[in-house]
């Protein structure tokens, strides 16, 4: 007996013929036959069973129930006369003798249909979202997601970290999103904010003494959402090692994340450690992105050299990039579509020829390329039936519509796909600069507190005028799965001298990382042991195992694009006495 249950409605099979069983749940559905005959079906977390009453009496109680209400069903369980294959309790059936309603459902109409509710707006289904939850298909991500977590925290206890939380309530810190803010009542005119990330503080566990650490981490950031980004809030497997290198960090998640994702994943095939490793520039040139999708074989070209002076005007003067799809077969209407949708994802136009079955230069662009056939040909390893794709402007311009052209192509035309995997790779090497686009002057490209490859020698041959400050790379590293960013890592800057200089080249001064970074700063002028982390998004990994393309599928209770809470209505208004007690007047916008 469990819940004042004997079985839930999942669990009778066709040993239990002649059982009297007592099962509660949801009702799905009457299909009313006669006045004496009609078919129920019941649903609770484990599943479905089908309930047949065969008398007036009992069809007229069915009736008088509206779908979705809860009910309690006590009868015998039977076996089936037409067996339902599909499901695991196909096989029998309960005769009710006793039903009792336990929660009334009081609308006789619902939003939408359960068992169809992901084709429903999603508006509705997120106002709705304890209704979407009712059904299976929704449930099932949240289930592989509570399933996954457990797997996570299971697999790096064994391996020897410890999960500790960090705070909630912190300080305001430029990590590169918008901080939430909340506003302190003891403390008028102050604020704290919600972590973007637990990264001060697992950096200042390694300086405690702490060994390994990681968390299930809450992160908050007030950004806008995208496909697989949820605005508000995120959770991520975050990690930090003491006395650690690159090597020790890829070592874990080499061991950890690959059976995780051959079990509980769409597909069972994952890569084995150890993963490709690609330098940042050299992703950028042959991929056209730092988020590598590896399931897709196709690569890009640079076609500066012989392209660049063909006479065609959007070459000129520019780099130009190309992507060859082999033994193409597509139609003109399947090559404008394509190369519209990459314009308006990428931002960037794209352009096109081909090389007929006799290795003639055909459609798009070929009056300028047939001039120069043989070298283009040769530069480009061409042959017959070979689709040519190109991207043309600055380098980061091109290399960013080539990416899209690898990825739309790739996805699109039979053969250069293998998707049924999980592909996963680093991408390391990061550059530590980059000339802002805006100032024009040297900037961190990514995370600051990376260690400079190098230490302080690099950062001195740069003051020096010896190197170029844009060629010091990072001891940063992404991990990418399928053509998603995972995860950022780095061995962290646990020196604060070497801090203090490489915040130096972009014009920052030791008092401002004190000002900035007071805890951390002063706790590594206390001996801090050489560390390294990682934080896999734990909303992405779970998007990947379940094939979904919304990340909003996999989480409980989602937020809509415009980070609205629409089932709860938040955000939503507080009453003046609320303002008044934390000292807070608000301002109204103008429209």
């Amino acid at each position: 007996m469990m819940q004042n249950r004997t079985h839930t409605c999942g669990a009778l099979r066709l040993e239990d013929a002649g059982k009297s069983v007592k099962i509660v749940g949801w009702m799905e559905n009457v299909r009313v036959v006669s006045a004496a005959l009609a078919f129920v079906v019941v649903r609770d977390f484990y599943g479905t069973t089908q309930v047949v009453a065969e008398t007036e009496e009992m069809v007229n109680t069915f009736k008088a129930i509206t779908k979705e209400s809860t009910i309690s069903v006590e009868g015998t369980v039977r076996e089936r006369d037409s067996k339902n294959s599909k499901i695991p309790t196909g096989d029998i059936e309960v005769v009710p003798e006793k039903v009792e309603i336990l929660g009334r459902c009081r609308h006789n109409e619902l939003p939408f249909q359960i068992n169809r509710s992901r084709e429903a707006d999603e508006t509705l289904r997120l106002k709705y979202r304890y209704l979407d939850l009712r059904n299976p298909e929704v449930k099932s991500n949240i289930i592989l997601r509570c399933n996954v977590v457990a797997a996570l925290r299971q697999a790096m206890t064994a391996e020897g970290f410890l999960e500790i939380t960090t705070p909630i309530l912190t300080a305001s810190s430029p990590e590169g999103a918008r901080d939430y803010l909340v506003p302190a009542r003891k403390h008028p005119g102050k604020f704290y904010a919600l972590p973007q990330a637990p990264q001060q503080f697992k950096q200042l566990l390694m300086t405690s003494g702490f060994d390994k650490y990681f968390q299930i981490a809450p992160c908050f950031r007030d950004e806008d959402a995208r496909g697989d980004r949820s605005p508000g809030e995120f959770y991520q497997l975050d990690m930090e090692m003491a006395f650690a290198s690159q090597e020790d960090v890829f070592a874990v998640c080499e061991k950890v994340l690959p059976p995780i994702f051959a079990k509980y994943g769409k597909y069972d095939r994952a890569s084995g450690a150890p993963f490709m490793r690609i330098p940042y520039l050299e992703a950028m040139e042959k991929y056209g992105s730092d988020k590598p999708d590896l399931r897709i074989d196709l690569t890009v070209q640079d076609a500066t050299e012989v392209l660049g002076g063909c006479g065609f005007g959007p070459f000129e003067g520019n780099r130009v990039k190309a992507v060859v799809v082999s033994d193409f077969k597509e139609t003109r209407k399947f090559i404008d579509k394509t190369l519209a949708d990459v314009e308006v994802v990428s931002g960037g136009k794209a352009y096109w020829f081909r090389l007929d079955e006799n290795g003639e230069v055909v459609g798009g662009i070929a009056k300028f390329v047939a001039p120069i056939k043989d070298a283009v040909v040769a530069a480009l390893g061409l042959k017959a039936n070979d689709f040519v794709a190109l991207s043309a402007g600055t380098l980061g311009a091109a290399q960013k519509t080539a990416g899209v052209l690898v990825k739309t192509l790739g996805a699109a035309v039979p053969g250069h796909m293998d998707k049924a995997q999980y592909a996963f790779c680093w991408i390391v090497d990061f550059p530590m600069y980059e000339m802002g686009e805006e100032s024009g002057q040297l900037e961190f490209c990514h995370n600051p507190f990376s260690m400079p490859s190098g230490g302080m020698e690099s950062l001195l041959k740069a003051e020096r005028g010896e190197i170029d400050p844009l060629s010091i790379t990072a001891d940063q590293y992404d991990l990418v799965c399928n053509g998603v960013e995972l995860s950022s890592g780095a061995v962290r800057n646990h020196d604060p001298e070497i801090m203090i200089k490489a915040f130096e080249m972009v014009r920052l001064g030791e008092e401002d990382v004190k000002a900035k970074f007071p805890a951390m700063y002063n706790a590594f002028t206390y001996g801090a042991p050489p560390h390294a982390g990682i934080a896999p998004g734990v909303d992405r990994m779970v998007m990947l195992l379940a094939g979904e393309e919304s990340i909003r599928e996999i989480i409980p209770f989602p937020m809509n694009k415009n980070a609205q809470d629409i089932m709860m209505d938040a955000p939503s208004a507080v009453t003046q006495a609320q303002l008044d007690e934390l000292h807070i007047a608000l301002v109204p916008v103008e429209e």
